[in-house]
């Protein structure tokens, strides 16, 4: 007899990729009302990769035997990566298959697809063509991948220009990181709050 989805782990777990999604840049929703087996998982893109400014849809199904199987995801949103197919949407990642275990949970798999953004794995690809892109004419791949982030993910040019902006006045990357997310991309008042920190 198949195991039954343990619906308390679920529910929690559900509860916990909506925990403070504007630090951690994903979140997680259902598909369909009461349907725990079938949610959507959002990326935010990390910034200082031609995937910054976008957001990425993962469709997620959790087979019967979760957490003892491993989710079933794909990105629901066009994505020039090497471990994505940009036809499909399939993703190679070694947590989705050999390297689950029980002990992870949807929340790390959605922080490790943002990882696999900002860290392609061109040698272990998913889409052979964007993985020899990758390798063999890199700025090429980045401006694709620029490119398809603003076509399909929404991404508006310029997040990386404000970065470089705020760190030039003397501050440290990850605080600008921070400022500037908290001040959804506003310049001056992530300025501001880098000043007040002094």
């Amino acid at each position: 007899m198949a195991a039954a989805v343990d619906l308390n782990r679920v529910k929690k777990e559900l509860k916990d990729c909506n925990k403070d999604p504007e630090t951690s840049g994903i979140k997680a929703e259902l598909v369909h009302e009461d349907d725990y087996l079938h949610w959507k998982g959002t990326i935010k893109g990390p910034i200082t990769t031609p995937y910054e400014g976008g957001i990425f849809d993962v469709d997620i199904l959790l087979p019967n035997d979760y957490p003892f199987v491993p989710p079933k995801m794909k990105f629901i949103t066009k994505c020039w990566h090497p471990n994505i197919s940009s036809d499909s949407g399939a993703i190679c990642l070694d947590i989705l298959k050999t390297e689950w275990s029980p002990a992870l949970t949807i929340r790390t798999a959605l922080i490790s697809l943002q990882a696999l953004l900002s860290a392609a794995e061109p040698d272990d690809p998913q889409d052979a063509v964007v993985a020899k892109q990758y390798k063999e004419h890199h700025q090429e791949f980045m401006k694709t991948a620029k490119f398809w982030t603003e076509t399909y993910a929404g991404a508006q040019a310029g997040d990386s220009e404000k970065l470089e902006q705020l760190m030039s006045m003397g501050f440290e990357k990850a605080k600008c990181v921070a400022a500037l997310s908290k001040a959804k991309g506003d310049v001056n008042a992530a300025t501001e709050a880098l000043l007040s920190d002094m």
